[in-house]
């Protein structure tokens, strides 16, 4: 296997920062179109898609950095090393930004999206050194089973139940014990210790769409291999709803195979397209926001804090846009969103900036 540079899979991640920005910062939370917003609890949105695409992507990533590292003869100690310093400096980075402008130590949530992120590269990374891609998809179906099971026969010992409630459900239960910190929704968090396992498949689906890449085989074979893998593993999701539903706040078995299917449709499009046919215009926006992905998505968070939180005549900048746009008729929703893109294009500057004068922080 000869590890490539993709453009469709640098694209596919900056891409896919840049929807985590859009959703993330809307003018007002108050007018946000439904598809711009997580399902409340049981279902799924557009927006539900995009944080098992950036893990699968991540899964991705350490197939082909890994490859490379493995064909060169480094010395797995010294990747381990690597992986961890890596892993910890995102986990921290994540409680920082949770810190964030207060810095009260003693309301600390520990759990978060960067730490999601610092935990699924970890394992996964380690996985991918330690392991072939059969060995890789046996422990994903497992786990997938594993939690299942769990969730849906194991009672919480609180309520003596089986539940899939907001905060009345195993992996909440595990989360109030072991978990320290406060939770993002008071007695649950979205981003769990327990609902990271299935978390963990997500990525490990990405490390198999890595493998069928960087196999031997021509390229047309490539993209109608993930393209054939992706379908199946969404009606395999669907039909897993039936009985344990698709839940992007627990990450159930059902969720992690739709997204994940779905990560492997777009990854085979994206592949065929512009790798393969050539089809590159429009993508170089994406190569940009991907060049410094974690970073850029660092940056939205630090910069919100000046568009949300300085008032300027009395009103934040967020709310000095909708006043003008409402101004002049605009409906509310439609400025919202308007803003949201414009909060995109503003972290594009940086991003720019950076990819020009080839720096490219690796968290």
């Amino acid at each position: 296997m000869k590890p490539t540079r993709l453009i469709s899979l640098d694209a596919l991640r900056g891409f896919t920062i840049a929807a985590m920005i859009l959703v993330n910062y809307p003018g007002t939370w108050d007018q946000v179109y439904p598809p711009l917003l997580h399902a409340s609890w049981n279902g799924l949105t557009m927006t539900d898609f995009i944080y098992p695409f950036f893990l699968f992507i991540v899964g991705v990533s350490i197939a082909f950095a890994y490859s490379k590292r493995l064909q060169a003869g480094f010395p797995k100690p010294e990747m381990y090393k690597k992986i961890l310093t890596r892993s910890l400096k995102i986990f921290l980075v994540g409680v920082f930004l949770n810190l964030i402008p207060a810095f009260d130590f003693s309301d600390m949530r520990i759990a978060g999206v960067l730490q999601r992120i610092a935990i699924v590269f970890l394992v996964c990374a380690f996985l991918f050194l330690n392991s072939d891609w059969k060995k890789q998809a046996y422990l994903a179906g497992s786990i997938l089973v594993g939690y299942w099971l769990a969730m849906t026969l194991i009672p919480t010992p609180d309520e003596g139940l089986v539940m899939l409630e907001p905060g009345r459900n195993l992996a909440a239960w595990i989360d109030r014990i072991l978990l320290p910190g406060k939770m993002w929704e008071g007695n649950w968090d979205p981003e769990g210790l327990f609902s990271t396992f299935p978390a963990i498949v997500t990525g490990i689906l990405g490390m198999l769409a890595g493998h069928i890449l960087l196999s031997d085989k021509n390229q047309h074979l490539k993209a109608n291999y993930l393209m054939a893998l992706g379908l199946p593993l969404v009606l395999l999701g669907l039909l897993w709803a039936q009985v344990f539903p698709i839940n992007k706040h627990l990450w159930t078995s059902s969720f992690t195979l739709v997204t994940g299917g779905a990560a492997f449709l777009a990854l085979g499009a994206c592949y065929f397209l512009v790798d393969i046919l050539g089809k590159q215009k429009g993508t170089r926006i994406g190569i940009i926001f991907g060049a410094n992905a974690i970073t850029v998505y660092v940056l939205a968070d630090v910069l919100s804090l000046v568009f949300y939180g300085l008032e300027i005549g009395g009103q934040s900048l967020n709310m000095h846009f909708l006043t003008a746009f409402s101004g002049i008729g605009l409906p509310l929703k439609f400025s919202s969103m308007v803003y949201a893109l414009l909060f995109v294009g503003i972290n594009f500057i940086p991003a720019y900036l950076l990819y020009q004068r080839k720096i490219f922080i690796k968290l």
